[in-house]
């Protein structure tokens, strides 16, 4: 019996496919753009990770990480930053490419988390919360050393925790989420109004370098989206009695210009005794995180 996992990790952004074995090594991954615009092509570009990642190879099962929301009992995603797929029944269109074989399917902050707790840096942690902080903000938990995912699997997303309550309006609906602040295309356009002249293509990569490199306007937008991380992580410890936060995500690959401010956040708002233990980590896995904890749910059920 092969001991091969496919493991997808499908985001607004990138549609990322690999083989994972049972230690967890990354056997072989394909990366391509996310086509947005029409369900079939964001579903064919699915298609195609599949067969460059399979060539021919068999696998035991499907683990699938994708962006949120989804519906773990029936199937199904409704991404928000994936207006095409509302509904989509992922696990049962997955399940036609590989009959017969058993296909799960999870949030990507939940996978993120699951991924971080095996073999990153939530190893030994029993009450998690890993948070994957990117064109959005995403999040799931471990309690009692197992992957939390609530009644529909969703469970953690922490990224639609209000910290702003008269905040901007969100993708989700609501006004003031920390995905409103703490994503890095919110992060750009909120220091592009205070006056900062990044290039006309920005992203969060380039107004951390802006900011390491002494401007005054991207640190701001630092600080201003670690306290809205730090408010959201300080929330959900209190609520799920935490002992650590594994933050990840291509805006967390800032390092300390946002892991600084949601340190110093969670020491203004952590203050009942049993929050005193509380760590915050930077993820170890990197972008390979959600295919990692994808293949964990086959691999560790």
């Amino acid at each position: 019996m092969t001991d091969l996992v496919l493991a997808l990790d499908v985001g607004g952004t990138k549609i990322a496919g690999g083989l994972v074995d049972r230690s967890g090594a990354l056997r072989r991954a394909v990366r391509v753009a996310t086509p947005t615009e029409h369900a079939e092509q964001t579903w064919q570009a699915v298609v195609d990770v599949v067969e460059q990642v399979l060539e021919g190879e068999t696998v035991a099962g499907v683990g699938i990480a994708c962006a949120g929301p989804v519906d773990a009992v029936a199937g199904t995603a409704s991404p928000i930053n994936v207006t095409a797929w509302q509904g989509f029944p992922l696990r049962d269109r997955v399940s036609t490419l590989l009959p017969g074989v058993p296909v799960e399917l999870a949030g990507d902050g939940p996978c993120m988390a699951l991924g971080e707790h095996w073999l990153g840096a939530g190893q030994g942690s029993r009450f998690m919360v890993g948070l994957v902080v990117s064109t959005g903000v995403g999040g799931g938990l471990v309690l009692g050393g197992r992957p939390f995912g609530g009644r529909t699997g969703n469970a953690g997303h922490v990224g639609h925790v209000v910290v702003e309550p008269d905040g901007e309006p969100c993708t989700c609906g609501g006004r003031g989420c920390a995905e409103t602040v703490a994503g890095g295309p919110r992060m750009v356009a909120w220091a592009r109004r205070q006056g900062w002249q990044g290039p006309e293509n920005a992203d969060a990569a380039h107004l951390a370098a802006a900011a390491l490199s002494g401007e005054d306007l991207p640190k701001a937008a630092f600080e201003r989206a670690g306290r809205a991380v730090g408010l959201a992580i300080a929330a959900t410890a209190a609520v799920c009695d935490l002992d650590l936060a594994v933050v990840g995500g291509g805006v967390a690959q800032a390092g300390d210009l946002l892991l600084d401010p949601i340190r110093h956040t969670l020491a203004d708002h952590c203050g009942l005794s049993y929050l005193d233990g509380l760590r915050v980590e930077p993820a170890r896995l990197g972008g390979q995180a959600g295919l990692v904890g994808a293949a964990a749910l086959v691999l560790q059920p």
